[in-house]
């Protein structure tokens, strides 16, 4: 009964007493022991009876006051969840137990959310790619044998394979986007600060280049979610509210056509991306000029150089504080990659932070031009197919050596350094059957806007309905 429910309509009947919680709860159970033992998307999670327990408990409470009433999800272990282990994946963090949530998990949890558990993530969420050295990698749901990309890989995975209605994420270089492009679902990075975050210790003078996001099949289910966990909060300076819902989005035909795209491409050649990427978002966007809107294929005279900077710069110096933060006492521990990234931030300066801060303002200026003639922005959401799950992360691209160990996803930059909101929409397969996705990206909080395109193209081409065969 519930294999083909949308979240929507558990939720409907959940609060008509169509069904119990104790049932909904029991169903995603049995999927996550039969499925997640090949997967290793969620990586630790409470004990079964322990979470039926408080489902019947959920049922005699009749709160159908509360949206999320019943809904399990578990959360990505980055995140603080008191009551669970906070690894990062992590070995020298395998005991670290949180004190107080995370302030989006305190409204899942007073909007009647079960939480189950946590999901994999890449080692202290540095790398591109779910796999680290306490649990593994986590697979990708169409080929068991290769990447789920990260580092919300766990999450993404467990949403495709319907272990879990929606699920939570974070992106900084593309955490959720791309994780959502190797699983054909949607995944959503917000304007910083829709959703509030735990800023204890951060460097305020920098810019916020990490946000709280979300997966879900599509985007009716992830606005249950969104509309309960966005929005400001007086324990976050950065947050802000909207102008209205995410579910009520629903805009017509006559104003889907009206939208005016702008195909960013590979960046006039700067971006190493697999050709056949290009091809399958190039023909999903000639299906949308078919629905009328317009698509304008731009070689913008930007700077990618100097956002390639910008972005380095400023995000080792985040990861460097961040590292400081967690006391870590012997940094040689980590991962290569946040290693990398530590000794990197270690030797930047004031002035350059200044420097980079001049650049991303420069991009922004450059960026602000183009939209002055689109509402949405389009580029790949991932520049290589999913790869081998035991790498670290692929080396080169097109037979292209890669220089740095996040080249590979320098396509999420745009987005992460200059705050722009971003949805992942499925675009196609390839040959092998490996699915791919494209980053829409919209103007500073105009994340309403941009998901009304989003519950258009769904509902134009239903990629919800194309789940892998996992049986």
């Amino acid at each position: 009964m519930l294999e083909n429910q949308s979240v929507k309509e558990i939720q409907k009947n959940i609060n008509n007493r169509q069904i119990s919680i104790k049932e909904v709860v029991e169903y995603y159970l049995d999927k996550i022991e039969k499925l997640n033992p090949n997967l290793n998307a969620i990586v630790l999670q409470k004990d079964r009876s322990l979470i039926i327990k408080e489902a019947i408990e959920k049922d005699k409470a009749k709160e159908i006051d509360k949206p999320l009433n019943g809904l399990p999800i578990a959360i990505k272990d980055l995140t603080d969840v008191v009551g669970f282990k906070t690894t990062y994946g992590f070995p020298g963090s395998k005991n670290n137990q949180p004190k107080k949530n995370s302030l989006f998990v305190n409204r899942l949890i007073n909007k009647g959310a079960i939480i189950i558990g946590k999901t994999n993530t890449a080692e202290l969420g540095v790398g591109g790619h779910t796999i680290n050295r306490l649990f593994g990698p986590t697979s990708n749901v169409y080929d068991l044998s290769k990447s789920a990309a990260g580092s919300s890989g766990g999450a993404s995975s467990a949403v495709a394979a319907g272990l879990l209605p929606f699920a939570d994420g974070t992106d900084q270089m593309g955490s959720c986007r791309g994780p959502a492009a190797y699983a054909n679902i949607y995944g959503f990075r917000p304007t910083p600060g829709l959703i509030p975050a735990d800023r204890t210790g951060q460097n305020l003078e920098l810019p916020i280049l990490t946000t709280p996001g979300c997966f879900a099949r599509n985007p009716n289910d992830m606005s249950i979610l969104l509309d309960e966990i966005a929005g400001s909060d007086l324990s976050d300076k950065f947050s802000f509210d909207l102008n209205g819902l995410f579910k009520d989005q629903n805009i017509n035909e006559k104003k889907f056509s009206a939208f005016k795209i702008g195909w960013l491409s590979n960046m006039n050649g700067y971006y190493n991306i697999d050709n056949n990427i290009i091809e399958i978002c190039e023909n999903k966007l000639k299906d949308l000029e078919k629905l009328n809107i317009k698509v304008e294929a731009l070689k913008p005279k930007f700077n990618t150089d100097i956002l390639w900077k910008s972005w380095t710069t400023l995000r080792a110096k985040s990861i460097y504080e961040d590292t400081l933060a967690m006391n870590i006492s012997d940094i040689n521990t980590m991962t290569y990659q946040a290693i990398w990234e530590y000794k990197k931030g270690k030797e930047i300066k004031s002035e350059d932070i200044l420097l980079s801060l001049d650049q991303k303002k420069q991009c922004l200026n450059q960026i602000d031009l183009i939209f002055n003639n689109f509402d949405f922005l389009a580029l790949p959401s991932a520049q290589i197919f999913p790869f081998d799950k035991n790498l670290q992360f692929p080396k080169n691209i097109n037979n292209v050596e890669l220089d740095t160990y996040h080249r590979w996803l320098e396509v999420f930059i745009l987005s992460s350094l200059l705050g722009l909101p971003t949805i992942t929409i499925p675009a196609g397969f390839n040959k092998d059957g490996m699915p791919m996705g494209m980053q829409i990206i919209g103007k500073s909080k105009d994340d309403l806007k941009l998901f009304s395109f989003a519950i258009m193209y769904e509902k134009a081409f239903s990629f919800s309905k194309n789940k892998p065969n996992l049986n």
